[in-house]
């Protein structure tokens, strides 16, 4: 194990990575050259999710980029920051962006070009490059770069070139980021709903509320949803904390079918489990609602 480590890069990865090492008691430092990070995550998530990383001692150099690497006397890497700012630790991890691995395919040969990182642009609806016997899926076409819409990407991508039916892709799929604590959302944004002028309210539920909780000992995690105002449909779900990545499946199902506040409101959830957290957060968001 690393005495300290340097991240460069507050990417997924980056921060995975960082959080991971930040729990196994290492000190961590991450550099990232833009003023905010993980920028499609719901930004009272994020909120949490930093006051979390500094309370366990993680440092974050936001707005400043690594100019350069020198080694010190023991042979330590020192970050030399556009700042002016030194870093000094035993490693240096270095997770600023993936390229596609397509430098080696001749893709040009078919008139297929890579953009400057290597990525390929497709039409979201087949995956079709812009020869259309030729398919992309997965890290190659950039964002999002998950396991689970890749496998996903490729189904689809199969299916129109064997001309096999499709039915309709979700309009919502759920990211999942592993860090330390788990982070995982689906839907809109609140800045995102105040954006495309919804009206909406919020409802907030801490994981120390449910019994679960308290049996688990947890003292922080969230679930916050996001109700539209005119009919109560459900626009978003984001969650920061223990089995993120398992509960926000359950706020995909009732999103992509449709469901409204009144779903959680009215059915009975086991207990003692988070998923209960589903039903606080919408009588959280309910009891802030205006009343006909």
């Amino acid at each position: 194990m690393p005495r300290s480590l340097t991240v460069v890069g507050a990417g997924v990865i980056g921060i995975e990575y960082a959080t991971i090492f930040s729990a196994l008691d290492v000190p961590v430092t991450i550099v990232e050259p833009r003023d905010n990070f993980l920028e499609f995550i719901d930004r009272e998530i994020i909120d949490e999710f930093i006051h979390e990383l500094r309370d366990r001692g993680v440092s974050l150099r936001l707005g400043a980029k690594v100019e350069s690497v020198e080694r010190d006397g023991r042979g330590w890497p020192v970050s030399i920051l556009s700042d002016g700012r030194r870093i000094r630790s035993e490693m240096l991890l270095y997770a600023a962006g993936r390229v596609g691995a397509t430098a080696n395919l001749g893709l040009e040969l078919c008139g297929v070009i890579p953009d400057d990182r290597g990525r390929l642009t497709v039409d979201p609806a087949t995956f079709q490059t812009s020869v259309s016997h030729i398919y992309a899926a997965g890290d190659v076409i950039g964002f999002p770069s998950l396991a689970s819409t890749s496998m996903e990407q490729g189904r689809i991508a199969a299916c129109h070139a064997f001309g096999a039916p499709m039915p309709p892709a979700p309009k919502y799929f759920p990211y999942g980021i592993y860090a330390v604590p788990e982070i995982s959302t689906i839907g809109l944004t609140e800045q995102q709903v105040r954006d495309k002028g919804i009206a909406y309210e919020c409802g907030i539920a801490r994981f120390r509320e449910t019994s679960r909780g308290h049996i688990m000992g947890l003292e922080s995690g969230m679930m916050k949803m996001i109700f539209a105002l005119s009919d109560g449909k459900l626009l978003g779900v984001h969650i920061i904390g223990e089995g993120a990545t398992e509960l926000i499946h359950i706020g995909q199902a009732v999103l992509n079918l449709g469901g409204t506040l009144s779903y959680f409101v009215e059915n009975t959830f086991n207990y003692p489990t988070l998923a209960e957290a589903y039903k606080i957060a919408a009588l959280d968001a309910f009891n802030r609602m205006p009343r006909n």
